[in-house]
């Protein structure tokens, strides 16, 4: 399995942001798909993460203005929404699947949020 994450770059405190990442590879059995970040200095932290049975959970710092989905045709894409993003939303990003008992994980993103 492999994950390309795209959508980040530089945008606007109080804007919006999209995040995708596309598996290639059989994804269809997996246990978990997420967004994950980390900051300069800092420990990578949870953004979002979506189950196999549908449900969701989402880190404290982006509760509340972000949405995990997946693509409902190709099945193979994840996508992470964000509305409102702040300067402390500045990070690399990372997507990831577990499937087969292995955490794959994307090369990463960057998002950089001016005021």
């Amino acid at each position: 399995v492999q994950l390309q994450a795209s959508g980040g770059g530089l945008v606007q405190a109080g804007g919006s942001l999209r995040l995708s990442c596309a598996a290639s590879g059989n994804i269809f059995s997996f246990r978990r798909m997420g967004w994950y970040r980390q900051a300069p200095g800092k420990q990578r932290e949870l953004v979002a993460t979506l189950l196999s049975d549908g449900s969701t959970n989402y880190g404290e710092s982006v509760k509340g203005r972000s949405t995990i989905s997946r693509d409902n045709n190709a099945k193979n894409t994840v996508y992470l929404e964000m509305s409102s993003p702040k300067p402390e939303d500045t990070a690399v990003h990372y997507c990831s699947v577990a499937v087969g008992g292995v955490v794959y994980w994307g090369q990463g993103t960057q998002v950089t949020v001016s005021s």
